[in-house]
């Protein structure tokens, strides 16, 4: 091969040379790009991310931290609750004492009449019949477990009677039928 050929074969080679030193330095061009702006990118991404999520996620916790709120008031009415029917349960010893109490008020009341009746008898030589003597004598065993319609109406009688005072006391007249009224509910106990 002579020198000429030599020469002419070179500048080729350079060619050639010049694109692979060409290519090889853009795709390490590239890839320093790429290495220097992922990073960012994925901050940028990450970023975006953030502000999309962060409004539902605080909307969350708010309406999170107002159910518990709920949830603890609503505890606290159970609990009262609870106690309550407690009371309500270790309540019936009272109300067994108080239809003990009625009894006897009953009976101590009968033997007050009675000693209205005996006295009555003593002052007023008349002769009464037998049965008014006889029952006089008697005592009344009832049976309590069914009270409080008769209590109720009592006291409804006793309601009207306080209001109808209070209205005759302010205009200034006595009542002249709250007697017969407390007579009428004293007999419907007997």
């Amino acid at each position: 091969m002579s020198p000429h050929n030599n020469k002419y074969t070179a500048p080729s080679q350079n060619n050639d040379l010049n694109v692979k030193v060409k290519k090889s330095s853009e795709k390490l061009s590239e890839n320093i790009h790429i290495v220097a702006n992922d990073p960012s990118l994925a901050f940028f991404r990450i970023q975006e991310h953030v502000r999309k999520v962060i409004q539902p996620i605080l909307d969350k916790r708010i309406e999170v931290i107002e159910l518990q709120k709920d949830l603890q008031g609503h505890c606290f009415d159970m609990e009262y609750a609870v106690k309550s029917m407690k009371d309500i349960e270790s309540s019936g010893a009272i109300f067994a004492n108080i239809q003990d109490m009625v009894k006897n008020s009953i009976f101590l009341k009968q033997q007050l009449r009675y000693e209205e009746v005996k006295n009555k008898m003593d002052k007023e030589p008349t002769k009464s019949s037998m049965y008014k003597r006889f029952s006089a004598h008697l005592t009344l065993d009832l049976d309590f477990t069914d009270i409080t319609g008769v209590m109720r109406e009592t006291s409804h009688r006793m309601e009207s009677i306080m209001s109808s005072n209070r209205e005759n006391t302010s205009s200034g007249s006595v009542p002249s039928t709250s007697v017969g009224e407390l007579q009428r509910s004293h007999t419907t106990l007997h």
